[in-house]
């Protein structure tokens, strides 16, 4: 039986920044950005990231938003929407803009093929980028990342949980363990 293994905030804060070094190295001041938050994982990343581009010396400050899903999923009838419901806000038209797209965990790519029907269904960007905190592999769908924080290997019975803490980044952890009530119970540790 597998252990349950934690990365601590240092590692997530390292992979975070360098997100931010990535995008703020391939895009310039001139160009429409925007960051969209994919519901509910990518809504805090998408918030750091917008704070760490502002606070480089990058020149970029894209604004951030949220894409809910929830409609698009195709696994809506097993997995109902869930309770922390976060609907979609895009504060910038993506008509001729570059969005990149945040969220935490890349697995199948499911996720990122339903962000990417929402995004259409309020316009057409110019171009759609994607960037993930963590990669843990086992794409069904033909997606790759255009940035990547964090490789991971776990076992394909492995959970991958991504805590970012919006109060206190300090208790930002990644889980990664066999057994769902393992995961479970570091959550109420951590929170």
């Amino acid at each position: 039986m597998a252990t349950s293994k934690t990365i601590g905030s240092g590692e997530i804060h390292a992979a975070i920044e360098r997100l931010a070094a990535a995008i703020s190295g391939r895009h310039g001041p001139n160009q429409p950005l925007l960051l969209l938050g994919i519901a509910n994982g990518g809504v805090e990343l998408a918030k750091r990231l917008a704070a760490r581009l502002s606070s480089r010396a990058s020149r970029l400050s894209p604004p951030f938003g949220v894409l809910d899903i929830s409609f698009h999923r195709d696994d809506i009838g097993r997995h109902p929407i869930p309770k922390e419901f976060a609907p979609t806000h895009i504060p910038a038209d993506v008509h001729g803009a570059t969005v990149i797209l945040v969220d935490d965990v890349l697995f199948s790519g499911r996720t990122v093929k339903a962000a990417l029907d929402e995004l259409f269904d309020h316009g057409r960007p110019a171009k759609v980028e994607l960037a993930i905190l963590v990669d843990r592999g086992g794409r069904l769908l033909p997606v790759a990342p255009d940035y990547t924080g964090l490789t991971l290997a776990p076992g394909e019975k492995e959970k991958v949980t991504v805590l970012l803490d919006p109060k206190d980044p300090k208790r930002d952890a990644i889980l990664i363990g066999s057994a769902q009530s393992k995961i479970e119970n570091q959550k109420s540790k951590i929170s």
